[in-house]
Order: C-alpha cells, then structure tokens, then sequence
C-alpha cells in the first residue's frame, strides 16, 4: 500500500513539474532581458601580472654588489591575488546582445623578480620588487547571451576600457647611486587594454546572479624611465589581470 501510494505522488510530482515547464510557471524573471536597461554590482577577485621584456646581458655596477659584475639572467613577473567592487549599466542592443558598461575600483599587486649571476655563474643574487595599484577600470564590453534554458543561460564577452592607476605617482622612482638597490620599479599612469571571457547567469526569484571569468590585457608600455638599475633591465611592461566577477542585476 505503501509503494503504490508513493508512486502515485511521484507521477503527480512528475506531471506537476512538467506541467510547470510547458506552462512556463516556476522560471524566474521571465521578462528581465526584455527591459531596455538594467542596472546592478559586481564583486571580484582579480590575479594581476605583468608581460616583461628585459633588456639581454643587463648589467649592475660594480660598487652596488661588490667586486663581481653581476648580470641579469632572468626577470619574471609573480602574480598576486587582489579585489575589486564596481557597477553595472546594461543596455539591450537585440535579443541576445547587451552592451554592458562596468566601471570599478581594482586593488592590484605584483612582483618582478630579478635573478643575477656572475659571468661564469658561481654567484648569484635575486632581488623582488614590489608593485602595487590601484586601479580605476572603465571597460566597454559587448555581450553575446544564449537562449535562456529555465533560469540558467551562458554568454561570451569581449571589448576594451581604460585603466588609471591612482597609485602610479605614489611609487618610489629610481634616485640613483648606491642606494638605489631599495629603489622600486616606476609606472606610467594611463593603459588602454581589451578583454575576453565568458560567463554564465542564474535567473533568481528577485534577481539575477552572474558568475564570469575574464582576462584583460594592456596594451601601453608602463615603464616609466628611471635612474635605477631595476628600470634599465627592462624593455617594456604590459599588464595583465585575470578577473573572476560575481555580479547582481535587478
């Protein structure tokens, strides 16, 4: 008795549920990608790096680390975790084409890594330089949604902003001479970069939940010149930033 009684609950559930599907009843929002323009605000964790070209056989006095001529062998950027909060502007350009404008405060971190070594390699030194910013970001990015299964789609996005980096005229320059060993590396202010990733959106009962995963990349050389030996082993620096964002739209 009792086996027949929950198999007539499970076909009633099963056809209440299927019911709901074709009837529409229990999707969230339906109507929310219909308004013109939503609003809403994101949390983030960023890991920040930089793209390096040192400059080959860079060289460091002899009177800053003694008798031996050290060389640059390597200089490698050590990306840091950071965060960052901002808002949402969505505008409905078609069905399933947004144009999202997110400005947002950014706090970054990175290191530069220097290894030296002498010319027949039986010394050898690492410095670590530390970099920190903190960003103003204005991306202009175009989104590009599925159709909405229940209270689930996915979306690819890709555009471009400006970055400024409120921090830049903080940082230590390069003074020279035999203190400059404590000297840190100088950035340019200003970056222009573009952005790629993809996401997904939960549709809740009052709003909508987005997960998204996105990479920016600089496209400004940020090496301020400076007398320091730290400056003059290096080409160029580009930024980098992967950006995981959780977003809340209503």
């Amino acid at each position: 008795m009792r086996k027949s009684l929950l198999i007539i609950v499970l076909i009633l559930l099963s056809n209440a549920l299927f019911s709901q599907h074709s009837d529409g009843y229990g999707v969230n929002l339906p109507k929310f990608y219909k308004q013109k323009v939503h609003f809403g605000f994101t949390i983030a964790g960023n890991n920040c790096d930089f793209r390096l070209n040192p400059k080959p056989n860079s060289l460091f006095p002899d009177t800053l680390l003694g008798e031996s001529r050290f060389k640059v062998k390597t200089v490698y950027s050590v990306p840091l975790k950071g965060f960052a909060i901002g808002l949402v502007t969505d505008a409905r350009l078609g069905e399933y084409v947004r144009l999202r404008f997110t400005p947002n405060i950014s706090f970054a971190s990175r290191k530069i890594q220097y290894t030296l070594a002498t010319a027949d390699r039986d010394s050898f030194r690492v410095f670590e330089k530390s970099v920190e910013s903190v960003f103003l970001i204005f991306p202009l990015e175009t989104k590009i949604q599925s159709k909405r299964l229940g209270n689930f789609s996915a979306y690819v996005i890709s555009g471009g902003g400006y970055a400024l980096d409120l921090a830049a005229r903080k940082k230590a320059g390069g003074a020279g001479g035999a203190n400059q060993l404590d000297d840190n590396v100088k950035l340019q202010r200003d970056d222009l970069f573009y952005s790629a990733g993809a996401g997904t959106d939960f549709y809740l009962q009052y709003f909508k939940l987005g997960i998204e995963l996105k990479l920016l990349i600089g496209t400004k050389n940020l090496l301020k010149p400076e007398n320091s030996v730290f400056t003059n082993s290096l080409d160029k620096i580009r930024s980098r930033m992967f950006v995981f964002t959780i977003t809340f739209e209503g």
